[in-house]
């Protein structure tokens, strides 16, 4: 069966240490991997893993643009991987930014609103939901942590409301920390999907397994947030879960492959 591993941010060689280290910090825990492009393709792929979506975070407006190019420079490296871009809430020019994602063949963006320190439902941030929906990309959304306000679920139910046929991941089950509060939120938003990445370490494989079937299999996709965690570990806790064969194909590969236009053939 193919596997798509949705989450995976990555660097260039020369920052990949620091930027590692300052997620391990940021969060408290030890990071399994060095943060390359090269590191995690060799790693996941000895896993089992086939194909990974890969990105970077813009913490400033001026990153934006080198971010973009560097993930698109990985992508036309290796065409197991699909790529995503930077935007910042605070750029000077959002379509332009966006107008490039697009050029460069990025398949959506990926917003972290507690490293950016943003909330979702920004004024600037519904702007850039706008225009990805203008231009069919998909948006990856980091989603909660008790410690801020910025990501919290219940923040993302205007853009829901307001963006209906926009492809919104919701990263980490809807809510890092939050999980059940996220699923009984944001549940019943028919266009929502969500990642499993960062939390099936957190908490029994029932727990889990109760908030994706609330949710619903062609709802869940899933990812390891590369470099935090073991891939064959990441892969043993889904597995672990018991879910059945039809849910097992939509979460690991069928449904990123539709909402990022990724053939597995290749």
């Amino acid at each position: 069966m193919p596997i798509i591993d949705c989450h995976c941010h990555v660097y260039p060689e020369k920052i990949a240490a620091k930027a590692v280290e300052s997620i391990g910090s940021f969060y408290g825990l030890p990071m399994k991997y060095l943060g390359t492009a090269a590191d995690m393709i060799a790693n996941s792929r000895a896993a089992g893993i086939t194909h990974s979506v890969i990105f970077s975070v813009a913490t400033t407006p001026h990153q934006v643009n080198s971010i973009n190019d560097f993930i698109a420079e990985e992508v036309a490296k290796d065409p197991s991987l699909t790529g995503l871009g930077a935007v910042h809430p605070e750029s000077p020019d959002q379509r332009a930014d966006i107008d490039k994602v697009v050029s460069l063949g990025l398949k959506g963006v990926k917003l972290h609103p507690d490293f950016q320190r943003f909330y979702i439902d920004d004024p600037r941030c519904m702007r850039i939901y706008e225009l990805c929906a203008e231009r069919d990309l998909t948006v990856l959304i980091h989603m909660g942590d008790l410690r801020y306000d910025f990501s919290r679920p219940e923040r993302l139910i205007p853009v829901l409301r307001e963006f209906r046929g926009l492809k919104i991941i919701g990263a980490h089950l809807g809510g890092w920390s939050l999980w059940k509060d996220a699923a009984d939120r944001l549940k019943g938003f028919e266009d929502f999907t969500v990642d499993c990445s960062s939390s099936l370490a957190f908490m029994p494989p029932e727990q889990a397994r109760d908030i994706i079937r609330g949710y619903g299999s062609k709802r869940v996709i899933f990812g390891t947030d590369y470099p935090m965690w073991d891939f064959g570990d990441e892969l043993k806790r889904f597995y672990a879960l018991g879910l059945d064969e039809k849910e097992n194909e939509d979460i690991l590969w069928k449904n990123s492959a539709r909402l990022f236009g990724i053939d597995v053939s290749e």
